[in-house]
């Protein structure tokens, strides 16, 4: 079994310890390094070459976004997971825009924390419910302005909404996992 080598960023140490010690108890985690601002993740981002990286979003010298829209500039593979306790709407598309796969807050549960890890280092994307809400409500008034979705990609963002993995969206729409993975890209 491969590990997923996963980089911690938050302007805390204490969180950073914490999620630290949490994650490297996973078989199939190796948390390969920690940064506690956005100028050093892009440093250790380049050094440690992570697959997935929990990014926090205010942190002093560089926000999350930033640094994830840099790091995406440099390397197209690596995967990020916001980890904040901000769900305002603003923090949530600027994140998303940047690259976010994933969306939690820090008061998500561990198994939330390890399912999301795993699901977007497999490409899929895993936001939490209340987040999720806020994005299919901008989308859905984005798709009245403009047809800007289709109906079928408006019916997976709303089973996404509800928190359900790709998974149980294709056995709900009769579809292929990888063709609700094409909806939610």
């Amino acid at each position: 079994m491969s590990t997923i080598k996963i980089l911690i960023v938050d302007d805390h140490t204490v969180v950073r310890a914490g999620l630290s010690s949490m994650l490297s108890r996973q078989e199939d985690f190796s948390v390969v390094g920690e940064a506690s601002n956005g100028l050093e993740a892009i440093q250790k981002t380049n050094e440690l070459q992570p697959d997935v990286i929990l990014m926090d979003l205010r942190m002093p010298e560089m926000d999350g976004v930033e640094a994830m829209r840099r790091i995406s500039e440099q390397d197209k593979g690596v995967k990020f997971i916001v980890l904040t306790t901000f769900d305002s709407d603003e923090y949530i598309f600027d994140a998303i825009d940047a690259g976010a796969m994933g969306y939690l807050l820090k008061d998500a549960s561990r198994n939330d924390l390890f399912n999301a890890v795993r699901a977007v280092h497999s490409g899929e994307s895993q936001i939490e419910p209340g987040v999720a809400a806020k994005v299919l409500t901008r989308l859905t008034q984005l798709t009245r302005q403009g047809e800007l979705l289709s109906d079928r990609e408006i019916e997976v963002l709303q089973l996404m909404a509800k928190g359900g993995a790709n998974k149980e969206i294709s056995a709900s729409l009769t579809i292929s996992e990888s063709t609700v993975k094409t909806y939610v890209a």
